[in-house]
């Protein structure tokens, strides 16, 4: 991977897109910095993160065939690039928060911003921002509350060792959905989704609470949620949370 090391930066995505929309980019290039003054996360909200404690990076991916309407393909594949790299380190309880959020149990431990590059109904590439808590043991920003890697395995590790791994089970990933390894993507996140098959509490875009089971995620990338009366719905990312 080509690599560009920061040591602070307002966001690597912007900084990377940037980059990319003024010159020829090769494929995995990252962008990594010390310190993001203005990370940002799902629904433009801010991740905050310590200093050199954790992962701040984004990569550059261009694809070869890949259609709008196959977001969600994307977002599976990032995800489990992620997951798989826990799964590596014997992180317990890892799971994936539809869309994009990586938990440990309860606790975030990483985000995912995805951004897309579409010409002719065809994104021709994304630039992948991720953040994942590493040795970070204090967490006072976070909406919800968070974990790292040093919290879950008590020990300290090493940010560029976690990178490689990183960026190379993206690579991975990314092969699999240039290869069309479509069913096999959707199947796995499926396997990790957090809370799928198990009664939970949501709240709508409306404020209104609901009991319902998470069944899977739609064609259009959406929340299959099963109600209580059997029917099942689907919701966009700002039509439902957990309560």
């Amino acid at each position: 991977m080509k690599r560009i090391k920061l040591d602070e930066i307002d966001s690597t995505n912007s900084f990377l897109k940037e980059l990319a929309r003024n010159s020829t980019l090769k494929n995995f290039t990252t962008v990594t910095a010390n310190h993001q003054k203005k990370g940002r996360g799902q629904q433009s909200s801010l991740w905050i993160s310590e200093k050199g404690k954790n992962l701040v990076f984004s990569t550059y991916v261009s694809y070869l065939s890949l259609e709008s309407g196959q977001q969600r393909y994307l977002n599976f594949a990032v995800s489990l690039a992620v997951l798989e790299v826990l799964n590596r380190l014997n992180v317990p309880k890892s799971r994936i928060k539809w869309p994009n959020d990586i938990l440990v149990g309860d606790d975030k431990i990483a985000g995912i911003l995805i951004e897309n590059s579409l010409k002719n109904s065809k994104i021709q590439s994304s630039i992948i921002g991720i953040g994942l808590n590493v040795n970070q043991e204090i967490f006072s920003s976070f909406k919800r509350k968070a974990t790292s890697l040093k919290i879950c395995l008590l020990k300290e590790f090493d940010l560029e060792f976690v990178l490689q791994w990183l960026v190379e089970s993206i690579e991975s990933k990314i092969k699999l959905l240039n290869d069309g390894e479509y069913d096999l993507l959707e199947q796995e996140y499926l396997n990790y989704l957090y809370k799928k098959n198990i009664p939970a509490t949501f709240k709508n875009a409306a404020n209104t609470f609901f009991m319902g089971m998470i069944q899977g995620v739609s064609s259009e990338g959406k929340l299959q949620i099963q109600l209580e009366d059997a029917t099942i719905q689907e919701f966009g990312i700002k039509d439902v949370s957990f309560a």
